[in-house]
């Protein structure tokens, strides 16, 4: 059940502060209050619930005040309720109206709050935000009752006039790393045998005076798998021998495990977690058998992660990671704000995207981008006969024999290149400042909450940013070496 509260945007003023005194009006926590259009997006947090059953649920404002703190100060979910319990700023941007010296909710709410704030709630604050921001009008053909999660059929574009194009839209791809151990398919066959073990354990407690325990040499496949991992370096015909070993472990524990439920048929005494990694476990070794038997190093949506089986593999090709895990994203930035356009856990090629990019700028915005700053990888024939057909220079070289080019082609050139560079700072900053850099999220839909709420917060950091460089300019143009400035 959700109670939707009437009292709107809170007033810093009245919040009520025990020992004295009042709200700084400049605060970063109240001005970002104020950036955040709470009452406008309340009704599609309060449609998640039913209007008369259940416990009262915490606010949206709680809720999402309470994942911009985590993830602008880089927070556990523990350190998060704590810092909320000693900081009266966060508080009020939480939408209490009081200082209270108590936790608000409990940090378990934490994952409960990014399990109902999805990505498609978070994308859709994110526009209004940036919209808000940049002074755009609100045409959107993506209403709050659409799904507006990125990727899927752009369909038609919207009839504009070449002369309406305005802006330049930078745009590339990028992978967010999940919270995995770097996987082996050792490691993985161990880990899946030791799992397997224990859910044997489990469903044979209850009957031990009805038979005997399965054996599963669990000391000796042991004593296999650490003798192949403390080798200094290992031969591609010893690696072999120790992953066939570890697979014919865990193909005898899954044989106990199916005779053990046919017999005793107690597959319900398993706890959630343990039925759904045996679920994983058995795909797994499919894999692991299947790859062995064809002596390949590919399977299709192959599992690296039994705690996580929805990341993938990315082949990026990188100087410091040829191997990526996690999902992958693609990102537009239009003056320093970012968009998360299309997100996935599969690969996929990023320039089969590009019109569909174009279609939601327009879209945002009412006009096709001036000019779109893209890399190597997105200027194929489509595109550019695309881009072409609606006046829009896509930076790059051309294709075929390089031409003859001018010095104000190749300034340009250096320029677009310059200017992209935008576009790779926002993922940097955000990997390196905002957790961008690795998921700590374990589910699917939390992760990807997680991915779109850093997006969020960085698009809130600029446009604080931005109140601060007015407020400052404001107050110094008064002084004659400031007016003669070009603001």
């Amino acid at each position: 059940m959700y109670r939707k509260k009437d009292h709107g945007q809170l007033e810093f003023e009245s919040f009520n502060l025990p020992f004295g005194g009042k709200l700084r009006s400049d605060n970063r926590w109240v001005q970002l209050s104020k950036i955040i259009p709470w009452d406008e997006i309340e009704d599609r947090y309060a449609a998640l619930f039913s209007e008369d059953q259940g416990a009262p649920a915490k606010p949206f404002r709680m809720a999402l005040g309470a994942l911009i703190i985590k993830e602008r100060l880089c927070l556990t979910d523990e350190e998060t309720v704590e810092q909320i319990r000693e900081n009266h700023y966060l508080q009020y941007l939480i939408g209490l109206t009081e200082y209270r010296d108590e936790a608000p909710f409990d940090p378990s709410m934490m994952v409960h709050f990014r399990k109902r704030l999805t990505d498609t709630i978070i994308n859709e604050i994110n526009e209004r935000i940036v919209k808000a921001s940049m002074g755009c009008g609100t045409r959107n053909s993506n209403n709050n009752d659409e799904d507006t999660t990125p990727g899927g059929n752009a369909g038609e574009l919207p009839e504009v006039t070449q002369q309406d194009n305005e802006g330049i839209m930078m745009v590339d791809a990028s992978v967010t790393p999940a919270d995995i151990t770097y996987p082996t398919d050792l490691n993985l066959l161990n880990d899946a045998r030791e799992k397997l073990e224990e859910i044997i354990d489990i469903l044979y407690a209850p009957h031990q005076t009805e038979t005997a325990k399965p054996r599963t040499y669990r000391k000796i496949a042991r004593r296999d798998y650490l003798r192949a991992v403390k080798r200094r370096k290992l031969t591609l015909k010893q690696l072999r021998k120790a992953i066939k070993k570890q697979i014919q472990y865990t193909k005898r524990d899954i044989g106990h495990i199916e005779k053990l439920i046919d017999r005793f048929g107690n597959l319900g005494i398993l706890t959630r977690r343990q039925y759904r990694n045996l679920l994983v476990i058995c795909e797994l070794y499919r894999q692991q058998e299947a790859m062995f038997r064809n002596n390949t190093h590919s399977a299709e949506d192959r599992i690296v992660s039994i705690s996580q089986p929805h990341v993938r593999p990315m082949v990026r090709g990188k100087a410091s990671a040829v191997v990526e895990f996690g999902a992958k994203i693609v990102v537009s930035r239009v003056e320093g704000f970012a968009f998360l356009e299309h997100r996935s856990w599969d690969a996929f090629n990023e320039s089969t995207l590009l019109q569909y990019q174009i279609y939601r700028y327009c879209d945002r915005f009412g006009c096709y981008p001036e000019a779109v700053l893209v890399d190597k990888l997105y200027r194929n024939r489509d595109n550019i006969r695309f881009c072409k057909e609606r006046g829009i220079r896509i930076s790059g070289p051309r294709l075929g024999r390089p031409p003859k080019d001018t010095a104000d082609d190749r300034k340009r050139e250096r320029q677009d290149s310059g200017m992209r560079n935008g576009i790779e700072g926002t993922f940097g900053t955000g990997k390196r400042k905002y957790g961008l850099g690795r998921i700590m999220m374990k589910l699917m839909s939390t992760s990807q909450s997680s991915i779109a709420m850093i997006l969020l917060v960085m698009n809130l950091e600029r446009r604080l940013r931005i109140i601060f460089v007015h407020l400052v300019f404001r107050y110094l143009s008064g002084f004659r070496w400031v007016q003669s400035i070009k603001y």
